[in-house]
């Protein structure tokens, strides 16, 4: 049977993918717990008395990299939460489907987007 004519992927295939998932899912966890606590560091504000015009540099420096610490953290969760919704998907028999045209996504483009919910050419064309 060709990928074409395949509409799902094996409890073999599907154990594989879920493998994936968990690392990448542990992983970005860790990552997540890891800026979490670099953002409430630098929240607290040290107690090292400088020049006024040096300190307002450094509080604007430290804004904006807590800004993008902020903004990392929450891209970060989102990618946690699609991960989980992934594992969903294989628990209820809907994942590697493509919610555009109903065709099964590629194992390559799962193993490297093991959360899309999008075959390429779904991907693709919507650009």
């Amino acid at each position: 049977m060709s990928q074409e004519e395949k509409t799902a992927y094996t409890p073999d295939e599907l154990k594989e993918f879920e493998e994936i998932i968990l690392k990448k899912l542990a992983m970005a966890k860790e990552e997540l717990t890891m800026l979490k606590e670099t953002l409430s560091k630098k929240n607290d504000s040290g107690t090292d008395f400088t020049a006024a015009t040096s300190k307002l540099l450094e509080d604007g420096a430290d804004t904006l990299e807590r800004e993008n610490m902020s903004q990392l953290a929450a891209r970060q969760q989102k990618f946690i939460i699609n991960l989980e919704n992934a594992l969903i998907r294989i628990k209820n028999g809907t994942y590697g489907v493509c919610v555009d045209t109903g065709k099964l996504i590629s194992k390559e483009r799962l193993r490297a987007v093991p959360h899309t919910m999008h075959s390429i050419e779904a991907k693709l064309a919507k650009k």
